[in-house]
C-alpha cells in the first residue's frame, strides 16, 4: 500500500493519515493528510520533486541510484495515485 499523494510505502501504522475525527485514513501518510486535510497545496510536480529530494538523501550511499531515472519512474508513477488522477 502507498500513499496516494506522495507514493511513500505505508508499511507502519505511525505513517498512516489521519481523518478529522481521528480515524485511520488509509490512502494517505502522515506527511500528505492529516487530520482531515491535505496538510499542503502543492502540484503533482513539486510533490515528485519533493519526492525525489528525500529519495536522493535516502539512496546517498548507493552508487546505483540514479537521478534520473528515479525523476522518470515517478513521472510515470504519480499520475496514477489518488490525489493526481483528476488533476494535471
Amino acid at each position: 500500500m502507498y500513499c496516494q499523494s506522495c507514493g511513500m510505502p505505508l508499511t507502519k501504522k505511525e505513517d498512516i493519515a489521519t481523518n478529522k475525527d481521528g480515524s485511520l485514513m488509509n490512502e494517505y501518510c502522515i506527511y500528505c493528510f492529516k487530520d482531515g486535510a491535505f496538510t499542503g497545496d502543492i502540484s503533482m510536480e513539486g510533490m515528485i520533486d519533493i519526492s525525489l529530494k528525500h529519495m536522493k538523501e535516502i539512496f546517498k550511499d548507493d552508487p546505483g541510484f540514479n537521478e534520473q531515472e528515479a525523476l522518470i519512474k515517478m513521472r510515470g508513477f504519480f499520475p496514477g495515485l489518488k490525489r493526481w488522477k483528476s488533476k494535471e
